[in-house]
């Protein structure tokens, strides 16, 4: 079940394509039906029904009982916030997640450019970090638009005209030539979190989407290549990540590091435990002033259900905060499945289908995710509205280039 708000503006053409003309107005109807069609009144066959009697619960409810041929009661509680939880225990909805990487990086660099933050002690961290990104960015266009900012970046933000006094040069800010590179292109959605969308509106979000972002990168990387990814990744938090607070604890985990890391494995794994440890910090911190989300309560990461191999021995976790044995060979084989294939299981499954489905493959999982109404019934299962065609806000780059992942690498070594 999903909502719009048709006094909003960026829902106009959305609510006339639906012939929106009071509040409330109910669709019934297949999801796939909400993305490529409309509705209008007194049109011939549709599957896309207007719910016209169902202004109370007890009444909507009989509606669609009658439509299912259910029997479902106002006090069944099965379903209620079940979208919420099986972000966390079904490890299939980590494929929605692409998305939440690809609104996490752009909104990374929007606050890079904001902030003025490019400055001559910061420049070539970002560089370093803009590498890492063309090479081993989950998504795809991503990698392309990243690409693009880091072959003509000089240009864009040359060093010769950044000021020895620490200020930026004017064409490495927000207003500047800069701020017309779309990292991640243009048409990536702003605040539809899928995966990393909290049951409150300042919980999740941006922070989720970095973390994902930084552990699919160190699944990805090569042997060779974990050193330079973790100096990156701790160079990168350190200069760009607005939070004081958490920037500084970051970068005491990164400084308790002494020998270079030789394998992308170790990389990896420490980067899991960082993850976990600022988790353990946020529980008490959160039990404290309760700021945490009630759905989404911080946890020590992967939980039993999801990795019950990862445990060597039963999971102590209390209040007393016990130390968990935890089997790391397994630790790392989930880490690089989970934020390895499974979260690009959409990109692969759009690219069987054809370039051309794309745009449809994202408008159905933002079906999911935007503005989403929990009921406490099962009706939810069946029940979609307009908000659907938000996912044409949404598309992926289509030019198939094979070997995007390494083609600007080599020649920037000297950047």
């Amino acid at each position: 079940m999903t909502r719009v708000d048709c006094a909003s503006t960026i829902n106009s053409k959305l609510c006339d394509k639906f012939s929106v003309d009071r509040y409330p107005m109910l669709f019934w109807g297949p999801p796939k039906k909400f993305v490529s069609g409309g509705w209008v009144p007194k049109q011939g066959k549709s599957e896309i029904i207007p719910i016209e009697s169902g202004r109370t619960a007890d009444v909507l409810l009989g509606w669609i009982n009658k439509q299912l041929g259910s029997s479902y009661g106002l006090d069944d509680g099965k379903y209620e916030n079940e979208h919420l939880q099986t972000n966390t225990s079904d490890p299939g909805q980590i494929a929605k997640a692409i998305y939440d990487v690809e609104e996490a990086t752009s909104t990374a660099f929007s606050i890079i450019l904001d902030h003025k933050m490019i400055k001559p002690e910061t420049r070539a961290s970002l560089i370093k970090f803009l590498q890492l990104l063309v090479a081993h960015h989950p998504s795809r266009r991503c990698r392309k638009g990243s690409a693009d900012v880091l072959v003509n970046f000089d240009d864009l933000c040359p060093s010769s005209t950044m000021l020895v006094n620490n200020e930026e040069a004017e064409s490495c800010s927000k207003n500047g030539v800069l701020e017309n590179y779309q990292i991640c292109g243009k048409e990536v959605p702003r605040g539809y979190w899928m995966y990393c969308r909290g049951s409150k509106n300042d919980t999740r979000g941006f922070s989720c989407g970095l973390w994902i972002l930084l552990h699919s990168l160190s699944v990805r990387v090569e042997d060779g290549e974990s050193n330079m990814a973790f100096r990156s990744t701790c160079d990168f938090i350190h200069n760009f990540f607005v939070c004081e607070e958490c920037r500084q604890h970051f970068y005491e985990m990164c400084s308790s590091v002494s020998t270079p890391f030789k394998k992308a494995r170790d990389f990896a794994l420490w980067l899991w435990r960082a993850h976990n440890k600022v988790n353990e910090r946020l529980i008490k911190e959160e039990a404290s002033l309760g700021t945490g989300d009630p759905e989404f309560p911080k946890a020590i990461w992967p939980p039993k259900q999801q990795c019950s191999s990862c445990y060597l021995s039963p999971s102590k976790t209390s209040k007393e905060n016990s130390k968990i044995d935890w089997d790391e060979n397994e630790v790392f084989k989930f880490l690089v499945s989970y934020y390895g294939k499974e979260l690009v299981t959409l990109y692969k499954e759009s690219e069987q289908r054809g370039s051309g489905q794309t745009e449809k493959i994202v408008a159905e999982e933002l079906v999911a995710s935007t503005n989403a109404v929990v009921v406490p019934v099962g009706a939810a299962l069946a029940i979609a509205v307009a908000s659907c065609a938000f996912g044409a806000l949404a598309y992926i780059w289509r030019s198939r280039q094979k070997n995007r992942k390494y083609k600007y690498i080599y020649s920037l070594k000297n950047i």
